[in-house]
């Protein structure tokens, strides 16, 4: 698979014992009936810090952006960043991930995306995640 992009997501979801990464991938497995959640990864609070978690294997298509799966890794950051900004150890270890993802696989700055770079009814990765400043930031 040539993977020439990354989308990041929020999961609009209060980061909680109930709606997680666990969650997020069963509702996608009984619910939606997949065969597997549809992020590469995750980033969750686990314990009282936030852990890289893994989704679909990178040689597998994800379920994330319709339309723009195939040649794209989907990040889903747990939490609603349509009301508040992530915290910065979650902001601070999503850059880690980024980066390492864009050196693997030779991508640039500019194709890092938020999935509302994608459709007018995603906010992805919310409204009050600065993408503008993440890319700076890579």
């Amino acid at each position: 698979m040539n993977i020439c992009r990354i989308i990041l997501h929020h999961s609009l979801t209060a980061d909680s014992g109930t709606v997680s990464w666990g969650a997020i991938r069963r509702y996608h497995l009984e619910t939606l009936g997949w065969k597997d959640i549809g992020y590469h990864f995750g980033i969750e609070r686990v314990g009282g810090h936030y852990e890289t978690l893994i989704g679909r294997m990178m040689t597998e298509t994800g379920a994330h952006t319709s339309g723009h799966n195939a040649g794209s890794l989907g990040i889903c950051l747990i939490g609603n960043f349509d009301n508040a900004p992530p915290a910065p150890e979650q902001w601070e270890l999503t850059l880690r991930l980024v980066r390492s993802l864009m050196e693997v696989f030779d991508i640039a700055p500019d194709m890092v995306f938020g999935h509302r770079d994608f459709t007018s009814v995603k906010t992805c990765p919310g409204r009050m995640f600065d993408l503008a400043k993440f890319r700076r930031e890579l």
